[in-house]
């Protein structure tokens, strides 16, 4: 998944990405003008800025600041529900996109919300989002954003990783395929993003582990799918980033679905 094309639209009615989106499907960059909470109650929201790109699996929780041009990508069939943070409360949250793990109270009040219909003015509909914010405000954030570059060599090289982050070409072999040098590959890793280009390409499977394990496919498969030489090694690299192994997550995940 690359990052952003076209430009983006202000947009004030979400009422088309309500419906239930089919494995694949693209929304197309655009902002609001007020704050936005998305919840995948099933399958998986993967949003994308200019500056990174977030993974939202089943039971997590992403935020949108107002204004922020965002687009997005759905894997599996995707049933997103989506609130509204009107720009009182949007200061208690973070000033960029964020992925925190939904707690069992903040889902049933966001899902009571959504299904109600009241009016957002309601003393019932006011309360509600009062705790899903207090929940938020207190639930731990996904450390899994990945850092997307601006210059457009490095972008080059990132393109080819998203659309393949199983590719197991080294740094100078992507330079050669993009017309950049290694050496100046890595420095732009390094001074734009942050991080390495083995560290980069780690980060960019986990996302994309986190979705296979979702679906339901095996530790193994998801290690071998992804690049990784044997599982352990994934499992090595998950836990480290996600702070749980896959078996639990990907345990966690199916419990979710049903």
């Amino acid at each position: 998944m690359t990052g952003l094309v076209h430009e983006p639209v202000f947009w004030t009615d979400d009422s088309a990405v309500c419906e239930p989106l089919a494995h694949g499907e693209d929304i197309a960059a655009h902002f609001h003008d007020f704050g936005q909470l998305r919840y995948a109650a099933s399958g998986a929201l993967v949003t994308a800025t200019k500056v990174g790109t977030w993974v939202a699996p089943a039971n997590r929780i992403t935020w949108v600041p107002p204004f922020y041009v965002h687009s997005s990508r759905s894997y599996g069939e995707t049933d997103v529900r989506l609130l509204r943070v009107p720009a009182a409360l949007v200061e208690q949250l973070p000033t960029e996109p964020s992925v925190f793990v939904a707690s069992a109270l903040m889902r049933e009040a966001y899902l009571a919300m959504i299904g109600d219909h009241d009016p957002a003015d309601s003393p019932r509909a006011r309360l509600l989002l009062e705790v899903v914010i207090a929940e938020l405000a207190r639930a731990p954030q996904e450390p899994l954003r990945l850092p997307e570059p601006s210059d457009t060599r490095l972008k080059a090289v990132t393109d080819l990783l998203h659309a393949d982050p199983a590719s197991p070409a080294t740094l100078a072999e992507l330079g050669h395929r993009t017309g950049s040098s290694e050496r100046t590959l890595s420095r732009l890793f390094s001074s734009e993003l942050s991080m390495s280009f083995h560290q980069w390409r780690t980060l960019l499977r986990i996302q994309r582990a986190l979705l296979e394990l979702c679906e339901g496919t095996s530790v193994t498969d998801t290690a071998i799918r992804l690049g990784w030489a044997n599982p352990s090694s994934f499992i090595e690299a998950f836990t480290e980033l996600v702070g749980q192994t896959p078996g639990r997550y990907r345990s966690a995940a199916r419990a979710a679905h049903h």
